[in-house]
C-alpha cells in the first residue's frame, strides 16, 4: 500500500491537507472521503484497510477548520466554501487517477456535504455514498441551536463548545476512546456554521428527488448524533 500526503488549493485559495492510499498497480476505482464535524481524514483507517487491499484507491482531506487544514475551528462563512473545497479536491483526484470511476463517500456532516455536492455537481461522479448523514436536526443542545440563529447575524465567528456527546460516536468503546484522545479532534462550532448547516439540510431534503447518480445511504437506526429520520 502506498501512502502520500500533500495539500491542494481549496475555495478562496485556502491550502487544505489531504492524504491518499493506493494499491499496487492501477486501482479499480477511487473513493474520496469527506469526514464529519470535528474530526479529520486520519480517522478512516478502517475504510483504508478494507478497500485498498481490494484494489481501490482512497483519498481523504481535512475540511477547513478541521484537522491539519487551516481556518478557524468549526467556522465557515457560507456552505459554498465546503462545496468549493470538495470540487477542488475532486479535480485533484481526477488528475491523479484519470479515467477511474469515482465514488464520493461522506460521513455524518461529511455525508451531508457529499449529498449536497452531488446534487449540484454530479458530473465526474459514478455515485455517492452517505454514511449516517446529517439530514435532520443534529444531536446538540437545542438552546445552542436557537442561540446560534440569533448570533449568526451579529457574532458569526463566536466559538462555542457544541457539547457533542463522544459516547454517541460508536458502541465500540475503543473507537470512543480513540476519538476522545485524538489531539486533532475538536467539538467547537460557530453560529454561522450552525445556520449554514441547517440551510444545507433543508436544501438537500427539498432537492433529494433530483439526484441524478446512484446514491447509497447507510444509517444506524440508533444514531444519536445524526438522527436516522432524515435519511428515511
Amino acid at each position: 500500500m502506498e501512502h502520500n500526503e500533500g495539500t491542494f488549493t481549496g475555495f478562496g485559495g485556502l491550502e487544505l491537507y489531504y492524504q491518499r492510499w493506493r494499491p499496487e498497480g492501477r486501482p479499480k476505482a477511487v473513493l474520496p472521503i469527506v469526514h464529519g464535524f470535528g474530526e479529520h481524514s486520519g480517522r478512516y483507517g478502517n475504510v483504508v484497510d478494507w478497500f485498498v487491499p481490494q484494489g481501490y484507491a482512497v483519498y481523504a482531506f481535512d475540511l477547513r477548520g478541521h484537522g491539519r487544514s487551516p481556518g478557524p475551528r468549526g467556522y465557515i462563512n457560507e456552505w459554498a466554501e465546503f462545496r468549493g473545497d470538495v470540487r477542488s479536491f475532486l479535480e485533484l483526484v481526477h488528475e491523479q487517477e484519470p479515467e477511474r470511476a469515482t465514488f464520493l463517500l461522506g460521513h455524518s456532516m461529511g455525508g451531508l456535504i457529499a449529498l449536497e455536492y452531488a446534487l449540484h455537481h454530479p458530473e465526474g461522479l459514478a455515485g455517492v455514498i452517505a454514511s449516517g448523514p446529517v439530514l435532520a436536526q443534529v444531536g446538540v443542545s437545542p438552546l445552542l441551536l436557537a442561540l446560534s440563529k440569533v448570533l449568526s447575524g451579529i457574532l458569526p465567528r463566536l466559538t462555542l463548545d457544541t457539547k457533542l456527546d463522544a459516547t454517541a460516536i460508536s458502541r465500540d468503546q475503543a473507537v470512543v476512546e480513540a476519538y476522545v484522545n485524538d489531539p486533532l479532534v475538536h467539538s467547537l462550532g460557530t453560529p454561522r456554521l450552525s445556520t449554514e448547516l441547517t440551510r444545507a439540510v433543508e436544501w438537500t431534503q427539498a432537492h433529494a428527488a433530483e439526484m441524478r447518480i446512484p446514491c447509497l445511504i447507510v444509517h444506524g437506526s440508533a444514531d444519536r448524533l445524526a438522527p436516522p429520520e432524515g435519511s428515511r
